[in-house]
């Protein structure tokens, strides 16, 4: 319906806490838009694991009757958008196993990309799956290993995967959080008094009034239990690359992820852009929601007025009945609607975070010019996207990624605009201030190989 990378996972936990489940329900609900097919809580009352998960939002999942069924001083939580595997119940996390060594847990945020030769090998030594997705070899890789306990089991486990992966395990009496050492997924550790929190963004443990007390690690596996924390880094350092995509897009602008606030981020490359690719016009408006911060950026260097033209519905659900013909580009204008009054006559600069196909930018275009403006200046707080994501993020094939095979002007004739403006790589690392992060999806550099890297580049359009 909306043109945009589509949100990965977001991950909580809780240890040590009487009110653990309806703290995880908390924590999710602050990462829901991390994920919105389906949602889940395990909760460990110290001898057993317990069990909750549906389709659909952390809301409407999650009853006070159901909060009481999760018994239990720890727990983890998980919101889910299919990065790999079939948007179905089945594969709704945290997963849940009995194995040799007792009842185990898991919640992911990533995408390992070696899953699939990974699962072949286990399905021929026995192996049974119960889901499609990846999060579920690494258990089985648990339960096959020859080690003794569950720490040396996950350690052989994870020197076998190649990816993204932020986890967070649940046993009867621990709980144990995992970060990949490219660190490409944000992981946070807080604190409740003599409570630990985990969870994907710092704005999940606002929520819950815990206190930030460090990201975990690249390559970090912490290990909760009743004795404290114990951190260890068992495997080889390697250069980090996380997701810039988090600033871009992903995080919440409240949220803190790798040691930066999402919202001065995101506003530092308006401001970037506004340097980079100034123009005459009358007012900024930005494509709500994730593209606010930026058009306030550019705005304010530019020194023009900020202006709200597009307003947003926030109540669509899970599902829609679009008329076939009787309203043209409908999936937009149920989300999108322009300020009829703001826009005659005027010079617009419209700022958004990205341009993925190209559709959604031609369909907004239109509808600023219906509502009456002049001239509209098309400006991206990104760099083109030309290249697919296989580190935790659903994103189209090459083939359907404009900017991989237009110009960026054939792009601007193509949305219509004025003039179109992209942020440079260089912008946006200065404002990020690195040059580790992962950007592949502008540059197709991919920190971790995958299995088909270097069978040519018409392997990268079967994403």
């Amino acid at each position: 319906m909306f043109d945009k990378f589509k949100d990965e996972c977001g991950i909580f936990g809780i240890y040590g806490h009487p009110e653990a489940a309806n703290l995880t329900y908390l924590g999710l609900y602050a990462l829901q838009h991390r994920g919105q097919e389906g949602a889940g809580i395990v909760s460990s009352d110290g001898s057993k694991l317990h069990s909750h998960k549906e389709m659909g939002l952390v809301a409407d999942i999650f009853s006070e009757d159901v909060l009481k069924r999760l018994p239990g001083n720890n727990a983890i939580g998980h919101v889910r958008y299919s990065t790999a595997g079939e948007s179905h119940l089945k594969n709704v996390q945290p997963i849940v196993v009995d194995y040799a060594r007792g009842p185990l847990a898991v919640a992911h945020n990533g995408n390992l990309v070696n899953a699939a030769i990974l699962r072949d090998e286990l399905e021929a030594h026995g192996s049974i799956f119960q889901s499609t997705t990846d999060t579920e070899v690494i258990v089985h890789l648990i339960a096959t290993s020859k080690e003794g306990a569950l720490f040396e089991r996950l350690v052989s486990a994870l020197e076998q995967v190649r990816g993204a992966y932020s986890l967070l395990f649940l046993t009867e009496t621990s709980m144990v959080a995992v970060r990949d050492p490219n660190g490409f997924r944000p992981l946070c550790l807080g604190r409740m008094k003599d409570s630990y929190v985990v969870a994907s963004e710092t704005c999940a443990l606002d929520l819950v009034e815990a206190e930030y007390v460090r990201d975990i690690e690249p390559g970090e596996i912490l290990v909760i239990d009743e004795k404290g924390l114990h951190s260890y880094k068992p495997f080889p350092e390697v250069k980090p690359s996380p997701c810039i995509f988090e600033f871009i897009y992903f995080a919440r602008p409240d949220s803190n992820v790798f040691g930066s606030n999402v919202y001065e981020v995101r506003k530092g490359f308006g401001k970037q852009l506004a340097r980079e690719h100034p123009v005459e016009a009358d007012m900024v408006i930005p494509v709500p929601d994730s593209g606010v911060p930026a058009a306030i950026g550019y705005a304010e260097e530019a020194g023009l007025p900020f202006e709200t033209g597009l307003i947003r519905n926030h109540y669509i659900g899970r599902t829609f009945i679009e008329p076939r013909q009787s309203i043209r580009h409908f999936g937009v204008k149920i989300k999108l609607n322009a300020v009829r009054g703001a826009f005659s006559g005027k010079r617009v600069v419209v700022v958004d975070d990205s341009i993925v196909r190209g559709t959604t930018a031609r369909k907004i275009i239109k509808m600023i010019k219906a509502a009456g403006a002049k001239e509209i200046h098309f400006r991206i707080s990104s760099p083109p996207t030309m290249f697919p994501c296989f580190y935790g993020v659903d994103t189209p094939s090459r083939q359907e990624l404009i900017a991989s095979t237009h110009t960026v002007e054939e792009t601007n004739k193509y949305i219509t605009s004025d003039t179109l403006g992209y942020l440079s790589t260089e912008g946006m690392l200065s404002v990020a201030k690195g040059d580790y992060f992962c950007d592949a999806c502008f540059s197709g550099r991919y920190p971790v190989e995958f299995p088909w890297m270097g069978q040519g580049q018409l392997r990268l359009f079967e994403k």
